[in-house]
């Protein structure tokens, strides 16, 4: 079966799961994990901010910044198909009491302008805005990326309104591969960072949420209540330094991979039209005629799965499990469908 339903399912190669099993562990809960806060410390270190916190999934990393930059009679700042409002499960309202602005982007971003334009005037009437949240790389967006200089622009408006920014990262070492910045340089951009080490860079478990001291031991707390202290978890931390170390720079393939798939999609009769391809998500449209679901039917009884990305469309994500051969596969059974 070749699954191209997310980059989240691949499985640690055996160099990964060596430094896995050869971990040193503690007692997370207490820091004496060393595995761990060897993990945070690089973590910190590589976005030039003072401290990072491991936690379970992105979903948390992005929830703890929330709930510790923002109370109820607020008013966070998003692009409408962003992670945190699409795919929370409702956490912002859940967690914060806050309310939301929805920015109408293109391909799930938004411009300094947008942002501006959707701060609150200083009226009882309304919201206080509090936070502004981008998305980098874009889910729905198509894996659509931030340039350095539009990341600065919105900054520089967050900071003369005194507006927090926070970083939906989950993807964010494919915006590095592709708009070639680095970590680094998004320290003195954002208040708060999260990122995923369960995606392109093939970790089994984990995300990072990064930010000043004060602001991350104020996180702890709001991890602990949410369920999130871990024990020994040094053996998932080993696989984060690991892809830290190792797994960045083959993102490139990963984007090579979606961007044949672009040109193979672009052949078919049955498609309508593919998102811009920028880094490793592939997202197309069926023509009105094709039922959606009885395509992925058809893909996954050939050996492909796939997800639906609402309406007409299907989303193909390349990652390090989907090799180069296996992309000639997956066109003979694209090109073998018949509506």
């Amino acid at each position: 079966m070749i699954d191209l339903r997310s980059d989240t399912v691949t499985k640690p190669s055996a160099a990964m799961l060596e430094a896995m099993m050869n971990a040193e562990v503690g007692d997370d809960v207490f820091g004496e994990d060393p595995s761990i806060n060897k993990l945070q410390e690089k973590a910190a270190a590589m976005f030039n901010m003072e401290a990072a916190l491991f936690c379970p999934s992105g979903t948390m990393t992005n929830q703890i910044a929330l709930t510790t930059h923002v109370q109820s009679m607020e008013e966070i700042i998003v692009e409408k198909d962003s992670h945190i409002y699409q795919y929370e499960g409702g956490g912002i309202f859940h967690n914060t009491r806050a309310s939301v602005k929805l920015v109408d982007g293109i391909n799930g971003k938004m411009t300094a302008a947008q942002v501006v334009a959707a701060i609150n005037p200083d009226d009882i009437h309304k919201p206080i805005s509090k936070l502004v949240s981008l998305e980098n790389t874009t889910n729905r967006g198509g894996g659509g990326t931030y340039s350095l200089s539009e990341l600065q622009e919105i900054s520089k408006i967050c900071k003369e309104k005194e507006l927090i920014l926070h970083l939906d990262g989950a993807r964010v070492f494919n915006a590095f591969i592709k708009e070639g910045y680095g970590p680094s340089d998004l320290g003195p951009i954002f208040d708060s960072i999260s990122i995923c080490l369960s995606k392109g860079l093939g970790c089994p478990v984990g995300s990072l949420l990064l930010g000043s001291k004060a602001f991350i031991r104020k996180s702890l707390r709001v991890r602990k209540v949410f369920g999130g202290g871990m024990r020994q978890a040094g053996f998932l931390a080993a696989a984060g330094i690991y892809a830290l170390d190792n797994n960045i720079e083959r993102l490139r393939d990963d984007h090579q991979l979606a961007m044949q798939f672009k040109d193979i999609l672009n052949e078919l009769s049955y498609v309508s039209n593919v998102v811009p391809v920028q880094t490793n998500i592939v997202i197309f449209n069926l023509k009105e005629n094709i039922d959606p679901f009885k395509f992925l039917d058809y893909l996954s009884e050939a050996g492909v799965k796939a997800v639906s990305f609402g309406g007409q469309a299907i989303r193909f994500v390349t990652h390090m499990d989907f090799k180069e051969d296996m992309i000639k596969e997956v066109k003979k059974v694209l090109e073998s469908f018949n509506p």
